[in-house]
């Protein structure tokens, strides 16, 4: 039994603080950015140090007060809402943004869980250093929360996901004890991987404070280039010649459907598109190159081989930083496109790459079937991570069409199930894809995953009900 975070919790925690610490959330920490849940109010606390993080999480447990961890508040499966049951501690690491260190010769930098994303990579380019994570939202969203999410973002397929790019953590456990797993080293087989078990736990089993980062150097040269293509088959033809020709210098490759540009024309008619006629298919492909290598040339080259096999009919090729700027501005607003739109149901899936192509077909098909809906199919073709989601029919409300949600949503799903993937790429589980988890996820894996929250959280006072179910532990 939980027990809510009220006045006198508020007094017994305001006792063993500095001054400042507490307050009432704001309303930013109470919804989430597709509007289909909405938090408790609960207590806010706004720790300046792993200590006194450690101290709220103590008294949480000792209470069996539920706890919230708070990044940036910009995933989108409510993982940063508690909508029911007691009111939360919300933990915001807000406060916690210090570069602690950086390592130019290891390629390495320690950075607070509350760092900005986009000012992680900023720090690591001031001393000429890549963080190659990156993702629509860097600007508002944080380093702990990208590894508590496990984010994908545009550079997985060369660099990984925020899993692959963390050497270690600091993390105050359920208990309240302070885990300091802040190595530096790329080889040490110690045992289990802790880190590995609390990135991915959407703040189910600890709050992360702080994270040992992977740099990388430069590209000497970067290209970039919109190019069209027939179909998606046509894509992964072009991404495998394209691995081909340039090996690991292919930093992106990303897939867009003419749905999302004739949206943002409808919503977004200042963002710059490069073509005068949208193609019903196109891909923004970028390559980062070692010196002696020109962009321009390889992607000129790509483009004449991929002319000549049939997969590609038109392109541009970026000619100067604002034009690649202009580029990625179309890809990186799709998301805030398909937002003033308003999808019925969205889905952030992965499917082996060979299977993409029929699963779009059937997908479309099987939505045709239940009704006349718009879909904007696009993603992070490279690593297999669509964005396959349903809107109303033009100059229709999302809101009219509520009832058909989980009968499309279920129509997807089971069609990714069917194709071997997951129903999950890049957002994580949160609250929305509870009922998802259980239903596709394998049996053992789920009896395992409960029996590790029981044993690391045995109030069940993180997060309840993100990932697993509210008292499944």
């Amino acid at each position: 039994m939980l027990n809510p975070a009220d006045p006198a919790f508020a007094n017994r925690l305001a006792a063993m603080l500095p001054e400042g610490r507490l307050r009432a959330p704001e309303p930013r920490h109470l919804e989430e950015p597709r509007g289909r849940y909405r938090g408790q109010g609960g207590l806010l606390a706004l720790p300046q140090t792993v200590q006194e993080v450690s101290t709220l999480v103590t008294a949480a447990a000792e209470a069996r007060v539920p706890v919230l961890p708070y990044g940036g508040g910009t995933g989108l499966v409510a993982g940063q809402v508690v909508p029911d049951g007691p009111a939360p501690l919300l933990i915001s690491l807000e406060r916690m943004t210090a570069i602690r260190a950086i390592y130019p010769a290891e390629n390495v930098m320690i950075a607070e869980a509350g760092a900005i994303l986009a000012d992680v990579q900023a720090a690591a380019l001031a001393e000429n250093r890549l963080f190659p994570l990156s993702l629509a939202a860097q600007g508002s969203c944080r380093i702990g929360g990208n590894l508590a999410t496990n984010a994908g973002g545009v550079g997985v397929l060369r660099y990984g996901n925020a899993r692959d790019l963390c050497l270690g953590l600091e993390a105050v456990l359920p208990d309240g004890r302070i885990w300091n797993g802040l190595t530096r080293l790329r080889k040490d087989n110690t045992g289990y991987d802790l880190r590995n078990l609390l990135i991915g736990s959407e703040g189910t089993l600890g709050v992360i404070t702080a994270a040992t980062l992977k740099l990388f150097a430069r590209p000497a040269a970067t290209g970039t280039a919109m190019l069209t293509v027939a179909s998606p088959q046509a894509a992964l033809d072009l991404l495998s010649l394209a691995r081909d020709q340039l090996g690991e210098g292919v930093s992106a490759f990303e897939l867009i459907n003419r749905q999302g540009l004739d949206f943002l024309a409808e919503t977004l008619p200042e963002v710059r598109q490069p073509w005068p006629e949208p193609p019903d298919w196109s891909v923004l492909i970028e390559l980062g190159l070692s010196g002696g290598t020109d962009p321009t040339d390889a992607l000129e080259t790509l483009f004449a081989d991929g002319f000549e096999r049939g997969l590609v009919s038109d392109g541009v090729i970026a000619r100067s930083e604002a034009q690649r700027d202009a580029f990625w501005s179309v890809r990186e607003h799709l998301p805030e496109g398909n937002r003033r739109i308003g999808s019925i149901s969205s889905h952030d899936i992965s499917l082996p790459l060979s299977n993409l192509p029929e699963f779009i077909r059937r997908g479309n098909a099987a939505i045709a079937g239940i009704g006349p809906f718009r879909i904007n199919c696009f993603g992070h073709l490279g690593d297999g991570n669509l964005h396959y989601n349903i809107f109303p029919p033009k100059g229709r409300d999302r809101h009219a069409f509520e009832n058909q949600r989980p009968v499309i949503n279920r129509a997807v799903h089971d069609l990714v199930h069917d194709f071997g993937g997951s129903v999950s790429a890049e957002h994580g589980i949160g609250r929305l894809k509870v009922d998802d988890l259980e239903r596709y996820g394998d049996p053992v894996k789920l009896s395992v995953m409960r029996q590790i929250k029981q044993a690391l959280d045995p109030n069940g006072i993180m997060n309840p009900g993100a990932v697993l179910r509210a008292g499944a532990g």
